[in-house]
This record gives C-alpha cells, sequence and structure tokens, in this order.
C-alpha cells in the first residue's frame, strides 16, 4: 500500500464544507469522486481539517492510500503511474472552484490530519464599500479599535483551554489548543486580516474568535471582559460568529 498527499485549494462558498455531509455536497466528495474515477477504484481521502460551510482553503492537504504491486493486488497502480499526471488529469475534471497543487508519495506513517503540528487560518474584514472583496471579506461600518483588539488577541497566547469559543455540541475530546499567533494586521488604509495560528482548532473557534474580538474593538466589553469571557469556558458568553465567506485555511504544517 502506497500513501500519497495530496495539496488543494478551494472556493468553499459552493460546497456545505469540507467533510461529507449526507444533505448536501462537500469538497470531499467531489475529491473522492474525481479520484475514483482516475484511478478506477473506491478511493477514500482524509483531510488535515474540516473547514464549515461556506469557508476558503488556500491550502488543504488529505491523504489516500492505493495498492502497489507488492500488495499482489490486481487493483493496483501501472508501473508508469505518475502523481504529477494525476495532478493535471484531476485539474481537468475537478469542478472550476477546487484546484490541485499537487500529488506526492508519502511514508505510510504520515498522516494528513495527525501529522500536522500547525495550522493557520486568515479572517478579513473591511471598511469601505467595495463589491470586488463582497465574497471574500466582512464588510463592516464600525469604528474598530484594532490596537485594543490587537492587546486581546496577544493576551490569547497565554490561554490554553478555548471552550468559550468551540460551537455548542461538537465532538471533542479536549478543547485545548496552543496558539502561537494572534494578530490583526492591516493590508489597507480600509481593510485589516486577523492571523491565528494553533497545532488545532475547534470547529467555529476562529470565527467565534473574530467576531468576540470585534466586541472588543467596538468597545462594548473591556479587556478585562474579554479575559473573564476565555476564562469562563462557556460559549454563550462569547461574541456572536462571523459570516463564513471571509475566513480562509492558508497553511498546514508537517
Amino acid at each position: 500500500m502506497q500513501r500519497y498527499f495530496i495539496t488543494l485549494s478551494y472556493d468553499g462558498a459552493g460546497y456545505h464544507g469540507w467533510q461529507i455531509q449526507p444533505n448536501g455536497i462537500s469538497v470531499q466528495e467531489r475529491l473522492q469522486q474525481a479520484l475514483s474515477t482516475l484511478l478506477r477504484q473506491p478511493i477514500e481521502v482524509v483531510g488535515a481539517g474540516r473547514t464549515d460551510a461556506g469557508v476558503h482553503a488556500a491550502m488543504m492537504v488529505a491523504h489516500f492510500d492505493v495498492p502497489t504491486a507488492d500488495d499482489g493486488d490486481a487493483a493496483a497502480l501501472p508501473e508508469d503511474f505518475s502523481p504529477k499526471q494525476l495532478a493535471y488529469r484531476l485539474n481537468r475534471i475537478l469542478p472550476r472552484d477546487i484546484a490541485v497543487k499537487r500529488v506526492e508519495a508519502v511514508a505510510p506513517e504520515m498522516h494528513a490530519r495527525f501529522s500536522a503540528v500547525s495550522r493557520t487560518y486568515y479572517y478579513y474584514l473591511h471598511t469601505e464599500k467595495n463589491p470586488f472583496l463582497r465574497t471574500t471579506s466582512w464588510e463592516t461600518h464600525y469604528q474598530l479599535d484594532f490596537p485594543a483588539m490587537n492587546e486581546a488577541a496577544a493576551w490569547l497566547l497565554t490561554q490554553s483551554d478555548f471552550a468559550s469559543f468551540c460551537k455548542v455540541g461538537a465532538d471533542v475530546k479536549t478543547t485545548l489548543c496552543q496558539l502561537t499567533r494572534a494578530e490583526w494586521v492591516q493590508l489597507s488604509p480600509t481593510s485589516w486580516r486577523f492571523e491565528i495560528t494553533a497545532n488545532r482548532f475547534l470547529r467555529n473557534m476562529v470565527r467565534a474568535v473574530v467576531g468576540t474580538l470585534v466586541e472588543v474593538g467596538r468597545h462594548r466589553i473591556t479587556l478585562a471582559d474579554f479575559q473573564r469571557i476565555v476564562e469562563s469556558k462557556r460559549r454563550t458568553a462569547a461574541g456572536e460568529s462571523m459570516p463564513a465567506h471571509a475566513l480562509f485555511l492558508v497553511d498546514i504544517k508537517y
């Protein structure tokens, strides 16, 4: 058996997230269908994460296994199989909102999800009406105090339990995460980006963090209030979940 990593990107607007859903089309489903068609055998892919409905990925990694001739399996790949050629063919049959960057053979113990050591998300916002940003950035006309938001974001790096930002009812064994970056970066006079990196993220976590930081930026809560919200470990205490269209998974490191 040979394991392969596939690196791809996608516009999540037309999908019910990464993971296969019973009542909606997902990115994982589209990728599995394409791989199964080209390799002429059922293929299952395992992703590095589970982006929610409407969330984009500038970088997603998934793995899949295929039998080899050494396995004595009739479904083994032909000897002239090329990962580069597979990437090319995938891009020919996948919809235009999913793009494969590369396919590469990896060691059998490598796992797209569990071998990852960090993931980075960006959340975009702009403060002036712009028709070209409407599908990739959150438009707001609030007067936001970004220095205060960055002070609150920096404090997050001292914490480890983020239950306050986890979707209620999420199936998780622990709400502990190790954050290494959380910062608002100005991109232009009217646009900003929140950059956050951690070893793992809880379901809906980034959008909930941004929503609560916006409350700080609007001066609806103080830094002390923000700290109490995190320490309460109650999702109902935190801010609203921000719109999905402005969130991007941008990097995964192994």
